[in-house]
């Protein structure tokens, strides 16, 4: 100990090691100063990569060959996002405005791994030579959402019934949801009417019923028109009184997704109180031209009445009216949809007798679900107008058929621009379900 302290007290000691100190600080402080440098520089160039993904290459045609899934850049390995993800997830947010973003991932099912497509929404078994429309997924403005998940759904489901009540876009869904559980226990149809428009499934492992009931008027009506949409005679429409071909099931469901529209812009004869009241579109029937508007403004209010009057408890969704994206004619004048990738918001508007449509749907929900409340009836809006609005690519167009162009590259044929490939964007209906099934959105 005395020796260390006579050496402490050596001057020429003491200079040395004064000059020791120096040199170990300005060596901290140059490694400190390094090593703030590259911390600093990482976090920037970290930054610069998470707010500028690559956007996908659009522009290009699409090619005749299986085409690859836009590429996108997977921020999940950069805790900055993740925060933010986790904050987007607690947030409540409108479901149903938002953008079709770059999914590489795909669809999880494909025509060869569910066999419950029908033959006019198999795009890929007709031949459609494009594959980029399968490569996208809705992601709401403020919020994430979730991808369906069957596993959860099928246990949730368990010992209960669902139906889907409406048109051909109301089949066109359930398919979406059959071939998303199909991946986990396939459906076994137990049913199908004569013109295999309605059917029942069961899944058998977890006592779940599925239904899908083809009324496309939800009122009772009398329809002279083959599969091909040729009528012989103009459609009657009894505007007081519901199809009992689901009101007479309505109380064995447990949930239920109905729908209207389309159908209402036919040709009708309005009848109401046994006698006739008017019609929609029938020049020389010396009629009252009472319009469409007429006619789903009183089947909605009656449904909805039936909804929320009922004893019967169902968790009901009232889906929203399904925009077509014919081009330059209709279906049965030559119009067609070539388009290959989504819109964009600023893009593309709805067109009048659609927003007329909706219009007629928010009123009727928000005076039914008013009335709901007091009576303790769960009714949920599945607003999938604006978000169908903005996929022009995901419609079979020519490939309703098989092969429409094996014989002939010019010729021509009947375009379906408002049913969906399969898959297709109307898988992301579900996901939108499951969301709000679970998290009450």
């Amino acid at each position: 100990m005395m020796k260390e302290m006579r050496s402490v007290s050596n001057p020429f000691f003491l200079q040395k090691h004064k000059n020791q100190a120096l040199l170990k600080c300005f060596l901290s402080f140059f490694l400190v100063g390094l090593a703030l440098r590259l911390l600093f520089s990482d976090s920037f160039t970290s930054f610069l990569v998470v707010e500028t993904p690559p956007s996908p290459n659009n522009d290009k045609t699409e090619s005749s060959n299986l085409s690859p899934p836009p590429q996108v850049l997977d921020f999940v390995d950069f805790p900055a996002n993740q925060s933010q993800t986790s904050q987007k997830v607690s947030e409540k947010c409108d479901l149903f405005v938002g953008d079709w973003v770059p999914d590489p991932s795909g669809p999880v099912y494909t025509n060869g791994s569910c066999y419950e497509i029908e033959d006019h929404q198999n795009c890929m078994r007709n031949g459609r030579p494009d594959t980029g429309y399968l490569y996208w997924r809705w992601s709401p403005r403020d919020c994430e959402l979730p991808k369906f998940n069957p596993h959860k759904f099928l246990h949730l489901m368990r010992h209960k019934s669902w139906a889907f009540i409406g048109d051909s876009i109301s089949r066109n869904h359930v398919q979406s949801l059959l071939c998303i559980l199909s991946q986990v226990e396939p459906a076994r149809e137990v049913y199908h009417d004569e013109e295999y428009r309605s059917k029942i499934w069961k899944f058998p492992t977890h006592n779940f019923t599925l239904s899908v009931i083809w009324t496309p008027f939800l009122v009772k009506s009398a329809i002279f028109e083959d599969i091909n949409g040729v009528s012989s005679s103009e459609i009657q429409l009894y505007l007081d009184y519901l199809d009992d071909k689901w009101t007479s099931q309505y109380e064995d469901f447990d949930y239920v997704v109905i729908a209207g529209g389309k159908w209402f812009l036919k040709t009708a004869i309005y009848h109401e109180n046994d006698t006739v009241t008017g019609c929609h579109y029938c020049p020389g029937k010396n009629l009252t031209e009472l319009g469409f508007e007429y006619a789903y403004r009183k089947a909605l209010k009656l449904v909805l009445n039936l909804i929320t009057n009922s004893s019967h408890k169902a968790y009901v969704f009232l889906r929203t009216t399904t925009p077509d994206h014919f081009e330059n004619g209709e279906w049965f004048s030559g119009g067609y949809c070539n388009r290959t990738v989504p819109f964009k918001e600023n893009q593309i508007g709805p067109i009048a007798v659609d927003s007329t449509m909706r219009e007629i749907e928010l009123e009727e929900f928000e005076n039914a679900a008013s009335q709901g409340l007091n009576h303790g009836a769960t009714l949920k809006l599945l607003d999938t107008t604006f978000l169908s609005l903005l996929r022009p690519d995901g419609h079979p167009g020519p490939y309703r058929q098989y092969q429409p162009f094996a014989r002939d590259k010019n010729a021509k044929v009947q375009n379906d621009c408002l049913h969906w490939c399969l898959p297709g964007p109307i898988d992301s209906w579900n996901d939108l379900v499951m969301e709000m099934l679970v998290n009450g959105r």
